[in-house]
């Protein structure tokens, strides 16, 4: 009767378990024994970072047309998005985007801002990701960047800002 008296009138964790047991062993309440793991909520990002985040990959989708690439190109710069998933990216529904897409596509970016500061004309900028480069032992950014790792878009974004000097 002591554990009891105690249990209902501490405010601690392990209180509340012996509360409940009680409860349960009297039948003055339903039973609902605290689960060891309970289900954690789903997670839920604020809209203002949900929108920042589809912002990003529209402009991404943008900059896949200014850069003309094909599907295949665009879906191995994105990490090989799915065929499906790139689709419904054009088409403008967005949904979830993991940690290595992300970085990917600011990666990206950071290409796209280097090239817009080496070149006035945007157009040239965009010509250049297909041109023959001697730094890149004659192929093209675009060449090194469809090796497909995250590290080749780092490469590429390094030699551009070094290439424009620094801040």
């Amino acid at each position: 009767m002591a554990v009891i008296v105690a249990a209902a009138s501490l405010e601690t964790a392990s209180c509340q378990m012996a509360y409940n047991l009680y409860i349960c062993v009297t039948g003055d309440l339903p039973c609902s024994l605290p689960q060891s793991n309970p289900p954690r909520p789903a997670r839920t990002f604020p809209p203002s970072r949900t929108r920042r985040r589809v912002a990003l990959a529209r402009t991404t989708v943008n900059l896949f047309r200014a850069w003309q690439l094909s599907d295949i190109e665009a879906r191995t710069l994105l990490g090989d998005m799915a065929q499906r998933t790139w689709a419904r990216w054009k088409d403008g529904s967005i949904y979830r985007i993991d940690r290595d897409l992300r970085a990917r596509m600011a990666i990206l970016m950071g290409i796209h801002k280097g090239l817009r500061y080496l070149f006035s004309d945007p157009a040239r900028g965009y010509a250049w990701i297909r041109k023959p480069n001697a730094a890149f032992n004659g192929q093209s950014a675009l060449d090194v960047m469809m090796r497909g790792e995250i590290t080749d878009l780092i490469d590429l974004r390094s030699y551009l800002d070094a290439e424009r000097g620094a801040w």
